[in-house]
């Protein structure tokens, strides 16, 4: 089912709450209906982005100009095959943990909680706790801008940590084949149940504190340090926890979370990052890498695709 809206505002469709309008917001909830709208789009050549559940997402206050694409499924749209499960990339990433829990499967129970598309949770290389979404990731049916479709392999995707590919490539991913291993299913409620918890002592409540999660990369290991390290740590050494900017402001108990506070603005948060990555440059001589991204125009930055 396809659903075309004329000038939607984008804050209505990302967890940030920020952004101003589109030209047309087109609802895609099925592979089917996703194809079809980029190959109708392409060959009336109008320029377009797409967009999952709007996490991970800061949409500038004059928009964007293009058309965009919301490629999320109001009910999870997941298939079983033995031990392979093949979802529409448009269902909720938290839809699909759920899912393989009732199904006494393992390998996607740490994505319990994160916001967002199994999609975007691709595009992104999303996960928690060492482990990603790539690890268990077996083939996926990708769409280029127009929708010409073709299924590629774990490899194709070149995952790094939360990178894949596909940032650079512009390609979209309609569904996805995830290959996992049977476990106990009580063994594994009871896992979500405290993944749960623990995520609720950490990360900002959306409906009270709308963000876009955590801002930057963890730390690569450097020649000092041989493991990954937590940026929050960075920037809370660094002053960083006391940083505002007009109404965007750090969450209380996450450094590396901003959210969006009364009046807050998306040129707020564009000018609060930069700060942050300031005075983790200046302290520490580290450079940060945003998890992030940013689309539309920005003062001192014009771009209307993510960047």
């Amino acid at each position: 089912m396809m659903k075309h809206i004329p000038n939607a505002r984008l804050s209505d469709y990302t967890t940030f709450q920020l952004g101003g309008p589109c030209s047309c917001l087109i609802e895609c909830q099925s592979p089917d209906d996703l194809q079809k709208t980029i190959a109708t789009l392409s060959k009336n050549k109008t320029p377009f982005i797409l967009i999952g559940g709007g996490s991970n997402l800061v949409v500038s206050d004059s928009g964007v100009t293009t058309a965009v694409i919301r490629y999320l499924s109001e009910e999870p749209l997941i298939e079983r095959v033995g031990n392979e499960v093949i979802v529409s990339a448009s269902t909720i990433l938290d839809d699909l943990a759920l899912f393989c829990v009732s199904e006494g499967l393992t390998g996607l129970n740490y994505t319990t909680g994160i916001p967002g598309t199994v999609g975007g949770a691709v595009v992104g290389n999303a996960g928690a706790w060492g482990k990603q979404v790539g690890d268990v990731l077996s083939s996926a049916v990708i769409l280029d801008k127009s929708g010409n479709s073709k299924q590629v392999d774990r490899s194709y995707f070149a995952f790094q940590y939360r990178h894949s590919h596909l940032k650079e490539s512009d390609e979209i991913v309609a569904s996805v084949s995830f290959t996992l291993t049977p476990a106990d299913p009580l063994v594994l409620a009871k896992e979500r149940s405290e993944i749960v918890k623990l995520r609720a002592e950490k990360h900002p409540d959306l409906t009270r504190f709308p963000c876009a999660g955590s801002f930057f990369r963890n730390i690569e290991p450097t020649p000092k340090a041989d493991r990954r390290q937590v940026t929050g740590g960075f920037l809370e050494d660094a002053g960083g926890k006391h940083l505002k900017v007009g109404g965007a402001q750090i969450f209380e108990k996450h450094a590396n979370i901003i959210v969006k506070g009364p009046g807050c603005t998306a040129q707020d948060v564009f000018d609060l990052h930069l700060q942050m990555m300031k005075v983790v440059k200046d302290k520490f001589d580290l450079q940060l890498n945003r998890e992030v991204r940013f689309v539309g125009d920005f003062r001192d930055h014009k771009h209307e695709g993510f960047w």
